[in-house]
């Protein structure tokens, strides 16, 4: 990956937007570190939304429909999860100039959140940004079995749905290519960025 590191000049969210556009996301070393660097990964992680797969024991979950699903209902408090320890990620990036970016990008109707609520719980979620046809996740986490899962299963047949074009994950790890995720090289990346917020903001 190519990071810009060290103390980063005041970011704003058009700023911000503007990053995504030309392939960049920020980063923060912790969520203790009040500086955040610009990162460009040789290979990105995209999920195909025309290639996404679900396992049997996933659809099984699905059909049962253990969560109510919603979409920006609790945005900061999703942010708040996916920045909070758990015991397979003691650490996160997520900082608080991070968390105020992505707070506005969301009141600019940018940045948005599925959730998973099991009553008046929220038991896991996701966030991530919109721009044109394209979709940038984030983070998610869970406290119940499956909840981000689910999420991220919605979330593709939303922007499904929505016509949108290119589903952007940062990077891949062994869960998300269970998903169908794909690393793309860079110079490739960049066209199908570049075909993705060609057009309008898609409505979300």
């Amino acid at each position: 990956m190519r990071g810009t590191r060290g103390k980063q000049p005041d970011i704003t969210p058009d700023l911000l937007l503007r990053a995504y556009s030309i392939g960049l996301f920020p980063m923060a070393d912790s969520a203790d570190d009040p500086d955040i660097f610009w990162v460009e990964p040789e290979l990105r992680g995209v999920i195909p939304l025309d290639d996404f797969h679900i396992s049997r024991s996933l659809a099984k979950t699905i059909r049962r429909a253990p969560f109510d699903i919603r979409y920006d209902t609790a945005f900061e408090d999703v942010v708040d999860g996916c920045a909070a320890s758990a015991p397979d990620r003691p650490t996160t990036w997520i900082n608080e100039k991070i968390r105020g970016l992505y707070g506005a990008l969301h009141r600019m109707g940018h940045a948005h959140s599925v959730e998973a609520w099991d009553g008046d719980d929220l038991v896991g979620g996701l966030y991530g940004v919109s721009l044109g046809a394209a979709f940038f996740g984030e983070s998610m986490f869970s406290r119940r079995t499956d909840a981000s899962k689910i999420c991220l299963v919605h979330l593709v047949e939303h922007l499904r749905q929505r016509g949108f074009r290119l589903l952007d994950t940062q990077f891949t790890t062994e869960h998300l290519k269970s998903f169908g995720a794909i690393d793309v090289p860079k110079s490739r990346y960049a066209t199908m960025l570049a075909q993705a917020i060609s057009g309008p903001n898609l409505e979300f």
